[in-house]
């Protein structure tokens, strides 16, 4: 058998040959889209064979669904770590929300690519993954729901707030919003872009209550 440390060196080449070819997958369908992109390409741009990839994922299908659920766990993630940071900092569930915010917007800053395909998937709906894409972006919207509960049941939100839709609606501002700041507003910082959907959150989301 493996000792315990090949094993783990096994595991940690494999996750290191995954993320080349999700980055290579990102970057090939979000220039040339998903039909057009083949698994020779594929390999050719993370520099592997192409039997590795099909060692790794059954299929160009397969891959792009895990890459789905790969790149919105780190998202999910990533929301998750401010919400429970702020939370520990003593920060209330409007800094909270902004912190996710934040986190958001460093997140489709360090993966444009990635981020201009999910948006794009979620409005297809003839996609294999579509039901996989449905429960990973529920994952996100979660997260923001709990920080929106907790808000609620604490006096910070009034209870007429429609937890579920405004959840989906700060999602989606931060989604739409970074888009439009890598498209075609590049040179703000992303401070100048958190700055502004900040005092958006405050003018909205905390004068709910």
């Amino acid at each position: 058998m493996e000792s315990s440390s090949a094993a783990r060196g096994g595991s940690t080449r494999r996750e290191v040959t995954r993320q080349r070819l999700f980055e290579a997958a990102v970057t090939l369908i979000a220039e040339q889209g998903f039909s057009a992109t083949t698994v020779d390409e594929i390999a050719e741009r993370a520099g592997v064979a192409k039997g590795t990839v099909y060692y790794n994922f059954a299929s160009k299908s397969v891959l792009f669904e895990e890459l789905l659920r790969h790149g919105v766990g780190v998202l999910t993630a990533s929301l998750r770590e401010a919400a429970e940071r702020t939370a520990r900092e003593g920060g209330g569930t409007v800094a909270a929300l902004d912190a996710m915010i934040r986190a958001g917007l460093v997140f489709i800053d360090r993966y444009p690519a990635f981020t201009q395909l999910y948006v794009a998937e979620l409005w297809r709906t003839n996609r294999a993954w579509q039901s996989t894409l449905l429960v990973v972006r529920q994952q996100a919207v979660a997260v923001v729901e709990g920080v929106l509960r907790a808000g609620v049941a604490g006096g910070d939100f009034g209870a007429e707030i429609d937890v579920p839709l405004t959840a989906a609606a700060l999602v989606g501002m931060v989604l739409v919003a970074a888009l439009d700041w890598k498209s075609f507003q590049p040179e703000r910082s992303l401070d100048d872009v958190h700055a502004a959907l900040s005092r958006l959150l405050q003018g909205r989301v905390s004068g709910m209550g």
